[in-house]
């Protein structure tokens, strides 16, 4: 989204983020080559024309890395446990813009350059239209909820992904592992564990008293070193406290005095 706003009109873009409901998008697919397309409804405007209510095609491409990057890339990754290991279990590295970094790549899309293709059926000049905006939106969800997605969209499908790692010697130990953590499924006779037959002999004074009477006494509390050390871990001058006065210092004051009352 960071990379839309750069090269598009900001009314547009706060129009198209209400298109990006699915009161608007009809339709939302990601084909295998990394194509976004979409159905939209429109709106009627008898200025432009349009008397019923329609709906717009739209499509989108994010262009492709190619595949000897992609080689390359891939070989990178493998070289490190934690991106191979985050990666195998479907979790996106934090810092996976690092490892394209090396080769003057990058994963997220930066500018306009990073789009192959936008097209919209509406009859807006404007290229992105806030049709294409709100397809833009959805997609940015698409990515929030799955990340591996961005590969696919860049070129390069999951499965190709996971099967590259795996091969690596790094990935090769590591799938064996997680493969290894499997648990085997066992049937049970019963949903709930089987009571079984005690051996203790039955005592009622010891359950009621305990083994060990309780002490007579109580030892005195250690006096505090640090007076309201509770209130001072939240923070002084709280939402609450509308005076000028600090509500720590106040507070200070009203533990001390109430140990001395033994209140407390």
């Amino acid at each position: 989204m960071t990379a839309l706003e750069g090269f598009s009109d900001e009314n547009r873009l706060a129009r198209g983020r209400s298109y990006a409901g699915d009161s608007r998008i009809l339709q939302f697919d990601i084909d295998k080559k990394g194509v976004v397309t979409a159905r939209v409804r429109g709106n009627v405007n008898p200025y432009f024309g349009v008397y019923e209510e329609p709906q717009y095609k739209t499509s989108l491409q994010m262009t492709a890395i190619s595949d000897t990057n992609w080689q390359r890339v891939v070989q990178h990754l493998g070289s490190r446990a934690s991106w191979v290991s985050r990666l195998l279990m479907n979790e996106m590295p934090d810092d996976i813009e690092s490892a394209f970094g090396q080769f003057g790549l990058h994963l997220l899309p930066r500018n306009e350059k990073d789009f192959v293709s936008t097209k919209c059926s509406c009859p807006d000049f404007a290229n992105p239209c806030k049709h294409i905006a709100g397809v833009y939106y959805r997609l940015a969800k698409q990515l929030d909820q799955d990340p591996f997605l961005l590969f696919e969209l860049r070129g390069l499908p999951r499965d190709k992904l996971h099967d590259a790692l795996a091969r690596s010697p790094l990935g090769e130990v590591l799938a064996s592992m997680i493969n290894a953590r499997e648990t085997v499924l066992e049937s049970a006779d019963s949903y709930y564990p089987r009571p079984q037959a005690s051996t203790a002999t039955l005592d009622y004074q010891t359950f009621w008293r305990g083994a060990k009477r309780l002490p007579s006494e109580i030892e005195a509390p250690t006096p505090a070193v640090v007076p309201a050390i509770l209130v001072k871990k939240a923070g002084d001058y709280p939402a609450f406290w509308q005076k000028d006065g600090s509500f720590i210092e106040v507070m200070e004051e009203f533990y001390v005095r109430m140990r001395k009352s033994k209140l407390i």
